[in-house]
């Protein structure tokens, strides 16, 4: 009852007129920025956070309007997935695999709206799951000190990688760069500045957000410049959608499907460092196995189109579990998400839902209102949004540059802020070239001061000892999930790869 009278305050919260437009708008622009090719939710919410701060936004509605994004990014990446056979995002890479064949055979319209169900279906069970076990995790969070945080927060970033991950030791990089990029500023224990040379900009550090729209959102406009010259342009591609409505007797075949992968994907959401893409690889995998006996996965199956997109949505709505309980994010999205609430001076944690409930439920009600929002708006509007592929990308991606600098500047009014952006920028060019993640560095950058601080906390309440990271059992068992978390990638992970790159092959060697 408790739980249900705190999702009535959210509700409260939520139906605001406000509220309800900041969901409307989010939901509208990520679904064009997961239609997108290339975009994805991480770079869509990147794009977004400075208007939602040169709005003046409060921390509650600026976390329904990025959150609205996020799902509504989530929904969009299977268009270009059906219609082109083009992964708005990695999530959406499994959805090629149905999706495009039956657009082939003119049930496009269909296949577009059945993933839009799919979709509701995988986002609205994975907020329940949300609301049962998040406040779970949180009385289990209460028993952490020092030591267990530490332990926590190693956890994160030894499993950031994920079985997805093409090379670990990059992961490990890019997470070691975040952490030393965390160490600029002055030693909040010492007053000592450390890597400052000098900069008095830099007395309090990097700050989150320019190095997020940064590493997202400029790194994007530089990758666009290098290959301008290629055919990434969307002109010339003649795009038929078909019928709109699927028959009921889709709709019948497919819900079994859209109920088990919801269940797959919301636990791979709920794993640190899994996310959506291992989400919808697991429930189009397991799904086929189960129910594909007459051998039609593959070939425009609706079930193969109905499995990841539920599986992926469960797994955003996972993600946000550890985030908000723990303070740890589950995906490279709400890692983002993450440090927008630090900006706002909202730490996530145990502490969270009884310091700002507000925030959390409000939160949480509107992701039903964006779940009802999003269904409704991408089933009539499919249309709508296939256009929004014809958009070349150069006259997309000033847009882009254009609201990065507009907006970094309207929250800090620093100049330097500016120049450390274009920086995060070129750095975040430099990392993808050599096919380094992203993420890592934004986790490192986000959680290296609470990280350093757990560690000297703990040692300085042992007068020194270090053993006291292994003193609790609870500790022990998380360095060991983090331990297993790192290496179980290195001996599984290729193989896992290699499979989700053999159904892709095998799917384009049938559309071929």
């Amino acid at each position: 009852m408790e739980l249900l009278a705190n999702l009535g305050d959210g509700f409260a919260i939520a139906l605001s007129w406000q509220n309800i437009g900041l969901a409307l708008l989010g939901c509208f622009l990520g679904t064009i920025m997961g239609a997108l090719p290339g975009l994805g939710p991480s770079n869509g919410v990147a794009i977004l956070i400075p208007l939602a701060f040169t709005m003046g936004l409060g921390a509650t509605p600026s976390l329904i309007l990025l959150t609205s994004v996020y799902y509504g990014a989530m929904y969009g990446g299977r268009i270009s997935s059906i219609l082109l056979n083009i992964p708005g995002d990695e999530p959406a890479m499994m959805t090629c695999l149905d999706g495009h064949p039956m657009a082939k055979k003119g049930l496009a319209g269909e296949a577009l709206s059945l993933s839009g169900i799919a979709s509701f279906v995988g986002a609205f069970l994975a907020t329940w799951g949300l609301i049962l076990l998040a406040p779970q995790l949180v009385k289990i969070a209460l028993l952490f000190g020092p030591a267990e945080y530490f332990a926590l927060f190693a956890l994160a970033f030894m499993t950031l990688g994920g079985v997805s991950s093409t090379n670990q030791a990059k992961s490990a990089f890019a997470a070691a760069l975040g952490l030393g990029l965390a160490t600029i500023g002055v030693d909040t224990q010492t007053g000592v500045p450390r890597f400052t040379f000098g900069e008095v900009h830099l007395y309090d550090g990097l700050d989150f957000l320019v190095a997020i729209v940064g590493l997202f959102a400029l790194s994007e406009v530089f990758i666009f410049l290098e290959t301008r010259h290629g055919g990434s342009d969307a002109a010339g591609r003649k795009l038929t959608i078909g019928k709109l409505y699927p028959p009921m007797a889709m709709i019948r075949q497919t819900t079994p499907t859209m109920l088990r992968t919801s269940f797959l994907g919301f636990i791979a959401g709920v794993l640190p460092g899994a996310g959506a893409s291992l989400g919808s690889f697991i429930s189009y995998s397991m799904e086929k196995k189960l129910v594909d006996k007459e051998g039609t996965f593959g070939t425009g199956d609706p079930r193969g189109v109905a499995a990841p997109e539920a599986g992926n949505n469960a797994a955003a709505g996972g993600a946000l579990v550890p985030m908000l309980a723990l303070g740890v994010p589950g995906s490279g999205t709400t890692a983002v998400l993450l440090a927008v609430l630090l900006a706002l001076n909202i730490t996530p944690g145990p502490l969270l839902f009884s310091q700002n409930p507000d925030v959390v439920w409000g939160l949480i009600a509107a992701l039903f209102i964006a779940n009802i929002m999003l269904l409704a708006m991408n089933i009539p509007m499919v249309g709508l949004f296939t256009r929004v592929l014809m958009i070349p990308s150069r006259i997309l991606m000033p847009i882009v540059a254009m609201v990065s600098f507009v907006g970094i500047y309207g929250i800090s009014g620093s100049t330097f802020d500016l120049l450390v952006m274009i920086g995060f920028g070129v750095m975040g060019w430099v990392l993808r070239k050599l096919d380094v993640p992203l993420v890592p560095v934004i986790l490192g950058t986000l959680l290296g001061n609470a990280m350093e601080n757990n560690l000297r906390r703990a040692v300085t309440i042992d007068n020194g000892n270090w053993w006291t990271l292994v003193d609790s059992p609870l500790s022990i068992a998380l360095w060991a999930i983090a331990i297993i978390g790192f290496v179980l990638p290195l001996i599984v992970g290729a193989r896992v790869r290699a499979k989700m790159h053999q159904r892709q092959d095998e799917e384009g060697a049938i559309s071929d």
